[in-house]
């Protein structure tokens, strides 16, 4: 239960009825779903969809052995390239990258399915072993801050090329957003920790758990102990609305409802508002009002200050939120939380907003809407406390991020950092996976440099 709505009542639905509507959205392909869909592709040269993937999978590569009937063939291709391409499959915006990028979309108007493809055949792959064996070991070691997707793709490449790893996370299972941010309906049946097992099946890598950096975890001790330091933070803090009355009971941050959710050994213990608001914009804020309104609430209402176009959510998010009668609400600024005589929240008043010479502004016109609880999907930030006692002083930052060259090294020798919490950034799953990747890369090249010099240097 979370305490700050320990005063809601709970879902009417029985257990079986809510775990039907957090089933999967879209069905795996059947054998011959996943041969008809394969054969669409064009097999393009220079492929427009492997040149738009983040993590550089080779598409039409994989998808030529899915038609060839070797899953284990296009399985090893994906995995090359993305450990965690499984769960990519299923949370990437495929429709704004590769799919968007098909060039069955000229002619036939329906892009090949790629993610439901990549998918096929990481969930039919059949390996004797695990497909890519350790590099002989370096004698070295590396931490890794962070069991996020950026930390487990830099331990994984670090560890295949004979690196050690131990990874420091804060929480008790490892997955990061996998495992506590993404709606429960995208990834199902405990697909984060399959994953992580498969992943950490190369060997070579540990995690110790309820590590925070900052408080039982010193980034300095660390740099001082391993011979290179990943920094995978994530953004685990919530940004704030600036509001009198933000910390009364019934408001919280949206990650904080979607992680309880996906902890929940049954739905029907979640506190569930008859009313609810979300405010945001992105796929955070579609995933709180999608699952709030499957768990059974009456009303649910995300408002955002700018017009539909503008919000960060893709045009797949928004049409799943208005199927599942989401009600959208645009050109609207929080201006006050309404309380109830007992502190608790009722609702919120919205100044609505227009455009005037490029620049948002408040039209002074005002309206409320009543609410039984209010989550905040407004962006996270970068904790600063974790990096107090070293990179916030000599290390460089840009919009609560941390600033990394082409190498994804921090302005501190031997500290590195990829993932949400560096800029630039798309605060993708896939971008993440992939700068754990190329970091691991650079990392490695380092170390081995390092020791190559070394005794010239004594």
């Amino acid at each position: 239960m979370i305490k700050s709505l320990k005063y809601l009542p709970q879902p009417a639905a029985p257990s079986s009825t809510l775990a039907e509507r957090f089933a999967e959205l879209v069905p795996a392909l059947t054998l011959r779903q996943a041969a008809i869909e394969s054969a669409r592709c064009l097999y393009c040269y220079e492929a427009p969809c492997t040149r738009i993937c983040p993590s550089e999978i080779d598409v039409a590569s994989f998808i030529r052995n899915i038609h060839a009937h070797n899953i284990n063939g296009a399985a090893a291709g994906i995995l090359k390239q993305n450990i965690l391409g499984g769960s990519c499959a299923r949370v990437c915006p495929t429709e704004i990258l590769c799919e968007a990028a098909c060039v069955r979309n000229h002619d036939e108007g329906r892009p090949v399915k790629i993610g439901l493809l990549q998918r096929h055949a990481l969930d039919n792959m059949a390996f004797a072993s695990h497909p890519f064996p350790r590099a002989p070991s370096t004698g070295r070691t590396v931490a890794v801050v962070g069991a996020g997707p950026a930390g487990l793709s830099c331990a994984h490449r670090l560890a295949m090329l004979g690196n050690d790893v131990v990874i420091f996370e804060a929480k008790e299972k490892p997955g990061g957003l996998n495992e506590y941010g993404i709606a429960k309906y995208k990834l199902t049946d405990n697909f984060t920790q399959q994953e992580v097992a498969f992943l950490l099946g190369v060997g070579g890598i540990e995690i110790q758990y309820g590590q925070t950096l900052g408080a039982n975890v010193l980034l300095k001790n660390l740099h001082a102990k391993y011979d290179a330091v990943f920094l995978a933070l994530g953004l685990g803090s919530s940004r704030q609305l600036g509001l009198t009355g933000e910390d009364a009971p019934g408001l919280l941050a949206a990650v904080d409802y979607i992680a309880a959710l996906r902890q929940a050994d049954d739905l029907i213990e979640m506190p569930l508002p008859a009313r609810a608001l979300v405010i945001g914009a992105g796929n955070t804020a579609i995933d709180m009002a999608v699952q709030i309104k499957r768990l059974g609430a009456q009303e649910v209402t995300l408002v955002y200050r700018r017009g539909e176009d503008e919000m960060t959510a893709t045009c797949h998010e928004r049409n799943l939120a208005k199927a599942n009668q989401v009600r959208i609400y645009t050109w609207a600024r929080p201006q006050h939380v309404l309380l109830n005589t007992a502190g608790l929240v009722a609702g919120m008043r919205f100044q609505k907003t227009r455009l005037e010479g490029g620049r948002l502004i408040d039209s002074g016109d005002t309206f409320e809407i009543a609410a039984d609880a209010i989550f905040k999907a407004i962006g996270q930030s970068l904790a600063r406390d974790g990096l107090g006692d070293l990179l916030a002083e000599t290390g460089q930052r840009e919009s609560d991020k941390i600033v990394v060259d082409g190498q994804f090294r921090t302005v501190l020798p031997g500290i590195y950092a990829g993932g949400d919490c560096v800029a630039p950034g798309q605060d993708l799953t896939v971008q993440a996976v992939q700068h754990g990747k190329l970091a691991a890369i650079a990392i490695h090249a380092d170390i081995q440099s390092k020791l190559e010099t070394a005794p010239w240097q004594t």
